[in-house]
Order: C-alpha cells, then structure tokens, then sequence
C-alpha cells in the first residue's frame, strides 16, 4: 500500500476545499482558510490539521496504521 501525500482540506465554517501536500516529518499546527481566512487548528484528539479538516491523515499518521509503507505521492 501507499501512503498519500496530499490532503484535500475542507474549512468547517464555509466548506471551501483546497489539496495541499503534507510535510513528510512534521505536522501542521494550523492552516488559513484562503476563503474565509478562518483559522484552523487540529481537534483535540488529532495530530494535526490534515488529521482533522483533510480527506487524508498526515503521513505520520498513516505510517502508523499501516505499518512500513512504500511512500509514493499520488
């Protein structure tokens, strides 16, 4: 299996959605929304913004679940 490298965030507050790549070895602690210029931040609970807003987990995160995987960006 692979792991995606990019994410499709979706802004909570105006439902824009933007695909940005992921950073291989870091997380991202926040994300401004290009339309409403909302601030985002993880929930709680998740790593990162990806992990909360996007249409895939970081990296870091999938690496995890699926043990040593073959990085490949689709």
């Amino acid at each position: 299996m692979k792991i995606e490298l990019k994410s499709t965030i979706t802004c909570p507050v105006c439902l824009n959605k933007k695909t940005e790549e992921m950073p291989l070895n870091s997380c991202s602690f926040m994300y401004k929304c290009e339309h409403c210029n909302t601030v985002l931040i993880p929930n709680k609970s998740d790593s990162c913004i990806f992990c909360s807003y996007g249409s895939s987990p970081c990296p870091q995160v999938q690496e995890n679940h699926l043990g040593h995987a073959e990085l490949q960006i689709s």
